[in-house]
């Protein structure tokens, strides 16, 4: 074998040296600059150049002739053996000096370059984590946002596969001014348990995992919640972690994965309740806007231990400010709108809307102002059956017919126009099996005026309009959905028709474009599902709450006409509405006024958790918001 010579050795062990960073660097240029002064001094006691000297002296000397070139212009004139060393000095001087300017020029550079990259590890505390990215995460990250605006210090810190300083100038452009929040973003794979550490989940308060924009999301969101669970280094307390899942198929799998540490929000299966149910109801999106987001009313839980003994019944006229709309048994699952004579055990707590956590309080008011003689009967009705528009087509599709079967009457038809090839075959998959409700099926483009004038749609009740999310990019998408909505709107306009129509949009930027203009002109996007992401993530309990909501076998949200309720024209307080309904098994949490359906500086009429002493008029058309079984 032949043996490695000398030089070669040499080159290894310096490449060795250049590869081991600033710190080493400068370490070596410095020892090097020591033997070079101490070599260079040894010369000049040996010799006598400078007689009389020290060699502590003659080193001091040394060592500043070399740092400070200059210093050798102040040299007092010696014999020329003593000049030619210190000009020799002064040349290794300046080739030192430069290469540790060198050397900690370049360090600082890498180390900036290494910043920007985002791999440092965060040091925070009680911080909201974010995994992944996607467009949802700017509406996260503003409702958080709003959720710690009352906090003096909070962060979020999210994590992506994605360059640092384009997430930060996205979040900046997108969600502006975040008040006390700092963000801070890291470069990593979700999945990755090594890249998990940098953004310190073991103190984090909350982890939301975001469903990533490509063709089998729910595959990543499992994979991440396992690199979570399964980590070595992770913490031996329970997480608090909040995931969205696409297909209901894989729900089964993700609750095996994640256990009691992950509450799951199937967003498919949410969008499409959302949009069954408010393409019927109008007024219900605005319901929905108030109790999702953080401005305004929130659902909250409330403890009162004075309250104990008594019956659901008598708790729900004992707040002025509160809407109490549940109870959550000690040691049991939320139940929304119970029976009257549910009695409050000790350890139980109500579950209300407020406008904050700490507003709930026992109003103390013995006299409620109830006009008995007001009360009214509702009057039966026959439902008739009901025709619903459905523009444009994605995944969500099939989802949302299945959703409307369990609300509109029997004999209603959902009638569905899209240019899209794989639409008609996934209809006759899905929907066979539907026997209350008759789906068609035309295949056009959406956006051309003539088709929407043959489809006559003023003799339809609602008309929903998807985007191609599936096929199109996003802003091409929007675009599509925007153009449709405009002839829609057009359409009602000139021909005086009255439809309800839901739209869906993908970024929250187009959606602005597209400003409701009434109440039943409603635009869904997932910002709904970032917020819904973002309250569970604030409280986990709030997806209970929010499942019973959605679920047609439970206690959900309904618009009914005032005049079932009390009588109209008569100046009452929210106090004999809550009567009233408590006494046909329903709960009152609000009116809507007619008269302001087309004013959105007040929400359209809708009102949520009114203050209940307010003397309000109904009128005829106006409506009552309750939470009821049907």
């Amino acid at each position: 074998m032949k043996k490695n010579t000398l030089g070669e050795r040499l080159r290894y062990g310096f490449d060795n040296v250049m590869s081991r960073g600033t710190g080493a660097l400068i370490g070596w240029l410095v020892l090097l600059a020591l033997v070079f002064i101490v070599i260079v001094s040894g010369i000049i006691i040996l010799v006598r150049l400078v007689p009389g000297s020290g060699f502590d002296a003659i080193v001091w000397k040394i060592l500043m002739m070399t740092i400070d070139q200059g210093t050798i212009t102040g040299e007092e004139m010696g014999n020329w053996p003593y000049l030619l060393v210190m000009l020799a000095v002064t040349f290794a001087g300046i080739v030192l000096l430069s290469t540790l300017i060198g050397i900690i020029t370049t360090g600082i550079d890498a180390k900036l370059i290494a910043l920007r990259k985002g791999r440092s590890k965060v040091i925070e505390h009680n911080h909201t984590v974010i995994l992944g990215w996607s467009e949802q995460v700017f509406a996260t990250v503003s409702e958080i946002v709003e959720a710690n605006s009352n906090q003096s210090r909070s962060s979020i810190v999210i994590l992506a596969d994605k360059d640092k300083v384009e997430m930060e100038d996205e979040i900046r452009t997108k969600v502006g001014k975040t008040g006390r929040t700092r963000i801070i973003c890291r470069r990593g794979i979700p999945i990755d348990m090594d890249d998990l550490g940098i953004v310190n989940l073991n103190s984090s308060r909350s982890v939301i995992i975001l469903s990533p924009e490509h063709h089998d999301p729910d595959s990543e969101v499992i994979k991440t919640i396992l690199a979570i669970t399964n980590n070595p280094s992770r913490r031996s307390e329970p997480y608090h972690i909040v995931a969205e899942i696409r297909d209901p198929r894989n729900m089964a799998v993700a609750r095996m994965v994640g256990k009691d540490e992950v509450e799951l929000l199937l967003s498919s299966d949410l969008v499409a309740r959302i949009t069954a149910q408010t393409c019927r109801q109008t007024g219900l999106s605005v319901v929905y806007g108030e109790l999702f987001d953080f401005e305004g009313d929130e659902i909250y839980f409330h403890s009162e231990p004075s309250i104990t003994g008594k019956t659901f019944g008598e708790v729900l006229s004992l707040y002025e400010d509160s809407a109490v709309i549940g109870v959550v048994p000690s040691g049991g699952a939320p139940r929304l709108n119970p029976t009257g004579d549910y009695v409050l055990a000790e350890g139980d707590r109500l579950i209300v809307i407020a406008e904050d956590d700490d507003t709930t309080k026992l109003s103390g008011m013995q006299d409620l102002g109830i006009r008995a003689d007001a009360i009214t009967s509702a009057s039966p009705t026959v439902e008739a059956a009901e025709r619903i528009l459905l523009l444009g087509w994605n995944w969500r599709a099939t989802s949302i017919i299945n959703q409307l079967s369990y609300y509109v009457p029997e004999g209603s038809t959902v009638h569905v126009v899209a240019d899209s090839e794989e639409a008609q075959e996934e209809l006759r998959n899905c929907c066979s099996e539907i026997e209350k409700i008759k789906v068609s099926f035309r295949k056009g483009e959406t956006t051309q005026r003539h088709l929407l004038d043959s489809l006559e749609v003023g003799d339809y009740d609602h008309v929903v309009i998807l985007c191609y999310s599936d096929t199109l990019s996003t802003q091409e998408a929007d675009a599509k959905t925007l153009i449709t909505l405009l002839h829609l709107r057009d359409i009602a306009e000139k021909q005086g028709h009255s439809f309800s129509i839901v739209s869906e949009m993908l970024d929250e930027r187009n959606r602005h474009l597209a400003e409701v203009a009434r109440v039943d002109d409603f635009i869904v996007s997932d910002k709904i599902v970032s917020q819904i992401l973002a309250q569970v993530s604030e409280n986990k309990a709030l997806n209970a709450v929010f499942e019973e909501i959605f679920d047609p076998e439970g206690a959900e949200i309904y618009l009914k006409p005032a005049s079932d309720y009390v009588r109209l024209g008569t100046d009452l307080n929210f106090y004999t509405v809550l009567e009233s309904a408590r006494l046909k098994g329903e709960l009152a949490m609000g009116y809507k006024l007619s008269r302001y359906s087309a004013d959105s500086t007040r929400e359209y009429g809708v009102v949520v958790n009114p203050d209940k002493s307010e003397l309000v008029t109904y009128a005829g058309d106006d409506k009552i918001i309750v939470l009821a079984e049907d």
